[in-house]
């Protein structure tokens, strides 16, 4: 039984590091240390353990002999997103948050605020004390009205209602 257990962890291994993107540089099978064959050859076996085996492999990658490219993240573009004050808003006991509450977009990209609420609201971004700045701030916005502003830069921006000031949402960009 623990053999086969070696065989089936060896064989998800081997499938594993198969479907990583990884270039090996090898000139010939000759610039491979004798060890490395030993120890794959050992591992396979069941005479050494899986972290003496992962061992090797990390000196492998740390010495260049097995190099993996590198994956980077596409970057991100910028979107236009939309936050909608629901109808209810502007009640203190109401459910009606802002929808999403926290909305999360990457930098450059731009936010229109709806109302749709049955009364005026408007929008004004606040600092960590809730105070209001001047980075964005709208006029009332009746109903359907909208108010639009881009992003250019990361953090997270606080904004609130001042007609309705229990209403707090959050603007995230990365």
């Amino acid at each position: 039984m623990k053999l086969v257990s070696k065989v089936i962890i060896t064989s998800i291994l081997v499938f594993s590091i198969s479907i990583i993107p990884i270039s090996v540089n090898f000139a010939s099978a000759q610039a491979v240390p004798e060890w490395v064959k030993n120890t794959a050859l050992w591992y396979g076996e069941g005479i050494i353990s899986e972290g003496e085996f992962l061992n090797m492999i990390k000196f492998l990658i740390e010495n260049k002999v097995i190099t993996i490219d590198s994956i980077k993240d596409p970057v991100s573009q910028p979107i236009n997103s939309q936050i909608v004050i629901p109808n209810g808003n502007f009640d203190v006991t109401g459910a009606g948050f802002y929808s999403p509450l926290n909305l999360e977009i990457p930098v450059g990209s731009s936010v229109t605020w709806v109302n749709d609420d049955s009364v005026p609201h408007n929008i004004q971004s606040i600092d960590i004390n809730g105070r209001v700045t001047q980075m964005f701030n709208s006029p009332p916005l009746n109903t359907g009205d909208r108010f639009e502003y881009t992003f250019d830069d990361e953090g997270v921006f606080k904004y609130y209602c001042s007609f309705h000031p229990w209403r707090i949402g959050l603007v995230t960009v990365s």
